[in-house]
């Protein structure tokens, strides 16, 4: 298999400060310095990597309860999100949101919303707006595939859908509701792609540990959609490593086998994507090294950062709550 280089690297460096940015919050959650819930998205990476990547630098990304991935894949700021979770000034939203309300405007990441379905509607409007106004921009939203069960889901990908807008609806699906297993809240036989086809949207299905397959379905469904050609739902199955919400395990719990743990821990799609690399000779094991030194550096350096900085003002505690007046 021959893979880009550039492209190849590019969607490493993204996972790998996906994975160290979630691995750092777990292992200092239990300091009690963190002064929200954290939903870490560790096993999820390839997908956050390879949807963003296909996006341009004027595109917007709107995303769930579990936005860190998305939020650093679109080009977040690492800072500013790692000091909005300890609840600093210096964070994205001046410490007030915590790790469930990201927003980095700059980046094109209007936001996360912890309401399961909640940005749907928001994002769609936001491709709404582009249609209106022309412009080329395209919309991404991530959702979980527990959000195709809101009635709001079926509302925004309908209305996409008639008036052909230019978003992409990214479904990960890793399995469970919380800690129930999909198959004990489903019925089989149950197809979310069918759904979203039934809705008439371009539709697509991929491996969500395969950063490389991810990229290639949501590179086609970005361009369909900047073609004036309308939405698309992309669905990618995909495994949580932690706990719903927290930075351990889950498995005192029972809802999974240790089996079924192992198996998809040996389907790491950061592994998979450093195997792919060296064997099909786009890396070596010393680009990858390199790129693990300075992503570590910069992931410490801004834990650092957080830490030291102030604490929020409680006298902004007030602001951003209504839309300033335009001149």
């Amino acid at each position: 298999m021959q893979i880009d280089r550039e492209l190849g690297l590019d969607l490493y460096r993204r996972m790998l400060l996906i994975r160290l940015t979630e691995e750092s919050i777990a292992a200092a959650y239990a300091e009690q310095q963190m002064r929200c819930p954290v939903h870490l998205c560790i096993g999820q990476e390839a997908i956050a990597a390879g949807a963003c990547a296909a996006l341009a630098k004027g595109d917007v990304v709107m995303s769930t309860h579990r936005s860190h991935g998305h939020y650093l894949a679109k080009g977040g700021d690492l800072s500013a999100m790692l000091a909005e979770i300890y609840g600093k000034a210096t964070g994205c939203c001046l410490g007030k949101g915590g790790s469930m309300h990201l927003v980095d405007m700059a980046a094109g990441f209007l936001g996360a919303v912890p309401i399961v379905g909640s940005t749907l509607p928001i994002a769609t409007g936001t491709a709404f707006a582009a249609y209106l106004k022309g412009e080329p921009r395209v919309s991404m939203v991530f959702l979980g595939e527990g959000s195709t069960e809101e009635g709001v889901f079926h509302e925004s990908v309908q209305f996409a859908a008639l008036h052909k807008l230019p978003i992409v609806y990214v479904c990960e699906d890793n399995g469970f509701s919380v800690n129930t297993p999909i198959a004990e809240r489903r019925a089989s036989g149950v197809r979310l792609d069918e759904m979203a086809r039934a809705h008439t949207l371009n539709t697509a299905t991929g491996d969500g540990n395969n950063a490389l397959e991810v990229h290639a379905l949501a590179h086609e469904a970005v361009g369909h959609a900047r073609a004036g050609k309308g939405p698309s739902f992309l669905l990618f199955k995909t495994y949580r490593w932690l706990e719903h919400c927290g930075p351990g395990d889950d498995h005192h719990l029972s809802c999974r086998s240790a089996e079924d743990f192992a198996l998809w821990k040996s389907l790491c799609p950061v592994l998979t994507l450093e195997r792919a690399l060296v064997e099909s000779g786009a890396a070596v094991k010393a680009d990858l090294d390199a790129e693990r030194t300075a992503v570590t550096a910069r992931v410490a350096a801004a834990m650092a950062a957080a830490k030291a900085a102030p604490s929020a003002n409680p006298a902004v505690a007030g602001l951003h709550v209504y839309a300033e007046a335009a001149n």
